[in-house]
């Protein structure tokens, strides 16, 4: 009887101080940690869109360089008093590669007789990131900017 006694002692020493017999989280503590992880979730999510939408933009971008530098080499291909690189303000082309489109800005200026300025503006059409084709100086299009002489000229790291 007496160990009896004791342990109604204890329990009622326990109650008294604000404990319980009971364990474990409460509805509250629950709810909180759930709002936590959600925040948390939230977060995660929309880094790894801006990831995926960049990744995107960054491949328009490689495919922009390929068209300006293929545009490029052809009308450095040319003779240099080819009607194609009479001196222009500015022709604007549409190009497609690889399921996609871009715009061609080709401008040709006449820098001396013998010199002509030919520069390649690549902007790629993409309707999810019209912010490319807005702000093209700084994120959506490449440019590209060459001379051409009429003379064939060796450099001093070319021999034959």
């Amino acid at each position: 009887m007496n160990s009896r006694k004791q342990i109604t002692n204890a329990h009622l020493r326990r109650v008294g101080a604000g404990l319980s017999d009971e364990a474990g989280f409460s509805i509250m503590e629950t709810a909180i940690a759930l709002v936590l992880m959600a925040i948390v979730g939230l977060g995660a999510a929309s880094l790894f869109f801006y990831a995926a939408r960049n990744t995107v933009t960054a491949g328009d971008r490689d495919l922009a360089m390929a068209v300006a530098q293929q545009k490029i080499e052809q009308l450095r291909n040319v003779e240099f008093t080819d009607a194609s690189l009479a001196a222009t303000a500015g022709t604007t082309t549409t190009i497609g590669r690889a399921d996609r489109s871009y715009t061609v800005l080709t401008t040709i200026a006449d820098t001396t007789a013998t010199t002509k300025t030919i520069t390649i503006r690549v902007t790629p059409i993409n309707e999810q990131s019209a912010w490319a084709r807005n702000i093209t100086s700084l994120f959506g299009s490449v440019t590209l900017v060459s001379q051409r002489t009429s003379s064939l000229t060796v450099g001093p790291n070319v021999g034959f």
